[in-house]
């Protein structure tokens, strides 16, 4: 899908050309006059939701991505999985600047309040955009935290640029060279990964995702927690993220290259990259039901870590669990962190 065709809302207004939104814009300032309002309610929704951090943009690795930032000390840059935006760290923003971090969460290339590039989301690009950030930042080392595709990345930051990452978290992601071998050989992985599968098709799961409000993102959001679930507004708010023009052309790509590299040369060789042990210091957390990264496919990132590793499965928590659980996930987060300031 060019980046210039814009998602298709499923009743477009009558002044919408194809090129049209569905009535949000990524700097935040809610439904556009004259489209009327986006979801059940006509309240304006922004993707700079208010809080005690601050926003803002920087240039990275030939882009602009937009943070929201709170607090001063050693930086924790925080890494969101897919289908979140930044918001999805707002308990740990709090909860690291309370602990005397700068804690920093980052909009992926093509999410939230950053660019939308025409091109870049291969996970080796996406990897540089993140240590690109620390160093927009004024930092010379971070502690890396990422969830699910964040999570990926994450890994991958830490083969690509091991002297910039202080300690790694990972959680509800796998190493890539252990999610790859699941792909190709275990049928109970390669199901879960049913939506990645509807990803590839051109043109149909952009506009999907974005029909009816984003009614199937809500369903995959529903579907993907514990018992536990997530607040009716984080759900409203990332379906709404998902709306915003090209976003969900942009969030996407990424899963693209991920099947469509299995065979080709790009992705053999960039498996071959990631053998390369990782000497930062590394939790990884995993939630128990997690229904999308199954926890066999998480087990045994260890073998890639040539540093201190710490494995954490937490019972009844599915694929969020920085949201599902966050005061346990947080302590976890903050005692790893404390551990390995310098």
């Amino acid at each position: 899908m060019p980046l210039d065709q814009k998602p298709v809302p499923a009743q477009p207004s009558a002044d919408s050309g194809p090129d049209s939104g569905p009535g949000l814009v990524p700097g935040g300032s809610g439904p556009v006059p004259g489209r009327g309002p986006v979801g059940a309610t006509a309240e304006a929704w922004s993707i700079r939701q208010s809080g005690p951090w601050t926003h803002r943009d920087l240039a990275a690795n030939g882009a602009r991505f937009h943070i929201a930032e709170l607090g001063s000390g050693p930086l924790v840059l925080l890494v969101h999985g897919w289908p979140e935006y930044w918001w999805a760290w707002r308990h740990q923003l709090t909860a690291l600047a309370e602990a005397g971090y700068r804690a920093v969460a980052l909009d992926l290339r093509g999410i939230g309040g950053s660019d939308r590039t025409p091109r870049g989301y291969d996970p080796g690009n996406l990897a540089l955009d993140i240590t690109g950030v620390i160093r927009s930042l004024g930092e010379r080392r971070a502690h890396l935290v990422g969830h699910a595709s964040g999570g990926t990345l994450a890994w991958v930051a830490a083969v690509m640029r091991p002297s910039v990452i202080q300690s790694l978290t990972v959680v509800s992601a796998a190493h890539p060279r252990d999610l790859r071998r699941a792909l190709l050989t275990d049928r109970r992985q390669f199901a879960a990964f049913e939506h990645v599968l509807g990803f590839q098709r051109p043109w149909i799961p952009e506009r999907r995702l974005v029909a009816d409000d984003a009614e199937l993102v809500g369903r995959y959001l529903d579907s993907w927690t514990g018992p536990n679930g997530l607040d009716e507004a984080a759900v409203h708010a990332y379906r709404q993220a998902i709306q915003i023009p090209s976003t969900a052309h942009c969030s996407i790509e990424p899963y693209r290259w991920l099947l469509r590299s299995l065979a080709r040369p790009d992705g053999i060789q960039f498996a071959r990259r990631m053998k390369k042990p990782i000497t930062a210091p590394t939790l990884h957390v995993q939630g128990a039901a997690d229904p999308v990264l199954l926890s066999h496919t998480a087990l045994g990132g260890g073998e890639y870590v040539a540093a201190p590793y710490r494995w954490r499965l937490l019972p009844g928590v599915g694929h969020f669990p920085h949201e599902e659980a966050p005061e346990e996930f947080t302590a976890e987060l903050l005692d790893w962190v404390g551990r390995h300031k310098e």
